[in-house]
């Protein structure tokens, strides 16, 4: 959901300069090649969002390819620190560490019901259009 919410965001402002490439992984490949979740896809589409997107597992060259790595919770930020090479230029945080009402952790709302991905949607929403925002004054 973020890399679509993001994707839209940057397009929708004529943001692709600063963010030319956007894309999403796992830390597990439990769902490789798979399309997102249908109740995630259908909340981006209600909202005016696209989503085209296949699962895909972190690679050790995403972590040069991409100035940052945005990580949902605590737990896989664990995991992408474990597995960030030393002297990659990505900085690696939490998404939610850029969501104005300091809603750091972005729940996974796979085992609950739409509403929990309105409040995803909701938080993703928040904090990409802060994070862009923080990218583009230039701050960290």
């Amino acid at each position: 959901m973020a890399e679509a919410v993001f994707k839209h965001l940057v397009a929708k402002e004529g943001l692709q300069d600063a963010f030319p490439v956007i894309d999403s992984a796992g830390t597990a490949g439990y769902h490789e090649g798979e399309t997102p979740d249908s109740r995630s896809v259908a909340t981006c589409r209600k909202n005016g969002v696209p989503v085209d997107h296949r699962a895909q597992r972190i690679q050790r060259h995403h972590f040069d390819q991409f100035d940052y790595i945005l990580c949902m919770d605590e737990s896989n930020l664990s995991n992408v620190n474990r597995m960030k090479p030393k002297g990659c230029k990505a900085v690696v945080r939490l998404l939610g560490d850029y969501d104005p009402e300091g809603d750091r952790i972005i729940e996974d709302p796979y085992y609950g019901g739409a509403a929990g991905f309105d409040r995803n949607f909701a938080q993703v929403s928040r904090s990409c259009r802060a994070f862009a925002d923080t990218v583009l004054r230039g701050d960290t």
